[in-house]
């Protein structure tokens, strides 16, 4: 069966019935990689301060959590991941099916620990699960309009989002300055959301029943205001006071939990 077009036509539904799955599986997921990033920290498990994170503005502290506003703003992405799958349980995810939105929670709710991960240590491990973080999130995105380009199965979608994944893998670790996003991986990270976007709009010409642009847009917008305080608030910009508690980049960890909230609503969406 082929992954929901959003472009076919579909009968109207009646409201679905409550559906604990994809909520206690979202739930687990948050606490389990939240209690488990609690132990490495304590533990140190994810090995010494290198400075991994260290310019994105905030200085770091001498306590078990090096970056404070960093890390305990990524608390929005693990609340976002809920509320998506409190709203596949409740409400259903309109033309994605109830284990992809499912799925998409988890991944967003993963961003929470995985970036709070190199704030909290400013470690080598640290920096690259928040970048695996961000790389689940991106490969979502371009497989699962890839796939409902393609008219694929969702087998189809699975291998298209491993491949996404192997190629940010070999983006990691390959060694490059890339001006305005810094990193290869931050540019392939930028380009393979772009893609998915843009593939996004070639949907909507198919007719039929199409997602609520609305939504779309709105988390497009907080995307690119979230951007330019990324830009604008790493160490030397207009925006940075290190020692303040109130960081640009703690607000880029917001801006973009709510992005992902916003997309999951679009994917979950349904005009005629």
């Amino acid at each position: 069966m082929p992954v929901a077009d959003p472009a076919a036509p579909t009968e109207p539904k009646a409201s679905p019935r409550f559906q604990r799955a994809p909520l206690v599986i979202t739930a687990a997921a948050a606490l389990a990689s939240v209690s488990l990033l609690a132990t490495a920290l304590a533990l140190g498990w994810l090995g010494p301060d290198i400075g991994r994170g260290g310019g994105f503005c905030e200085a770091a502290r001498d306590a078990l959590v090096r970056q404070p506003a960093n890390t305990w703003s990524n608390v929005g992405f693990v609340i976002a991941g809920l509320a998506a799958s409190w709203h596949v349980s409740r409400r259903g995810s309109g033309t994605m099916s109830a284990p992809l939105g499912t799925a998409y929670a988890v991944v967003v709710v993963l961003l929470g620990p995985g970036s709070a991960a190199m704030h909290a240590s400013q470690s080598e491990l640290g920096g690259h699960l928040d970048l695996y973080s961000m790389y689940l999130l991106a490969s979502f995105v371009l497989a699962y309009a890839a796939a409902r380009l393609l008219r694929l199965a969702t087998t189809g979608f699975v291998g298209l989002f491993v491949a996404a994944l192997g190629l940010c893998t070999v983006a990691e670790f390959t060694s490059a300055d890339v001006p305005v996003v810094m990193t290869l991986g931050n540019a392939v990270f930028a380009v393979m959301l772009l893609a998915g976007l843009a593939m996004e709009v070639v949907l909507r010409t198919r007719g039929g029943v199409r997602l609520d642009v609305r939504w779309g847009f709105a988390s497009v917008a907080a995307l690119l205001v979230a951007f330019a305080i990324w830009n604008t608030g790493k160490d030397g910009g207009p925006l940075c006071d290190p020692h303040s508690l109130l960081q640009p980049h703690a607000v880029w960890h917001l801006l973009d939990a709510g992005a992902a909230w916003l997309l999951f609503r679009y994917y979950a969406s349904r005009r005629p």
